[in-house]
């Protein structure tokens, strides 16, 4: 395709896709995912659209017909980090986070860590989550907050990996290597410094 399409999520259908998908198109075998399977259909309606929602423990993706296979690939893995984003933006409080570093603790480290307090901060801008291991309490940078669920998640083991190991010696980075998407997550992160280390263009009218 000369152009890449534009991405939408559940309830962002354009008229043109709104009218099925019926004609033309071909189901995908479920593809397995972190939180569910994939199952993706092409549509020969669809020229430029991909869009994606969650049908039962099924998330939908639909792309255009002549999308090749690597732009499939592409797109699934965008409309993944988007709709985890928008449902982490969502649904994610203070008590959430609790529970959330409680059953990573569980999952990662054998419930080894034990945080007496998990919050959302607004007053660290500069480092993405923070720990006081006497006190036990984790803090998260609101920044965080819509950004998919597994970098929220990689930035919680992190820090309870804190509450066993203060520094970031070898040991600590041992502890990491039990979460799968260490190395996503941190890529991820790592692409919206960049990105925020980008120029900004001018409005336009401005010189």
């Amino acid at each position: 395709m000369s152009a890449d399409p534009s991405p939408r999520l559940a309830g962002e259908t354009s008229s043109r896709s709104a009218e099925g998908e019926s004609s033309g198109v071909t189901d995908r075998p479920p593809r397995a995912s972190a939180t569910s399977a994939v199952e993706v259909r092409r549509s020969a309606r669809r020229s430029r659209t991909v869009s994606a929602y969650r049908e039962g423990d099924r998330t939908i993706v639909l792309i255009p017909a002549r999308m090749s296979e690597a732009e499939e690939q592409r797109w699934v893995s965008v409309m993944l980090d988007k709709l985890a984003a928008q449902e982490s933006k969502r649904l994610l409080g203070d008590s959430d986070l609790t529970e959330r570093a409680e059953r990573l603790s569980a999952q990662y480290f054998g419930g080894r860590p034990r945080p007496a307090s998990v919050r959302w901060v607004t007053n660290q801008n500069t480092r993405w989550g923070s720990c006081t291991p006497a006190e036990g309490s984790i803090r998260l940078s609101h920044r965080l907050q819509g950004m998919p669920e597994y970098v929220v998640d990689y930035v919680l083991v992190h820090e309870l990996a804190h509450l066993l190991v203060p520094g970031h010696g070898p040991r600590f980075w041992r502890l990491l290597e039990a979460y799968p998407r260490t190395e996503r997550a941190r890529g991820y992160l790592e692409g919206v410094v960049a990105a925020d280390r980008l120029p900004q263009l001018p409005a336009v009218g401005e010189e």
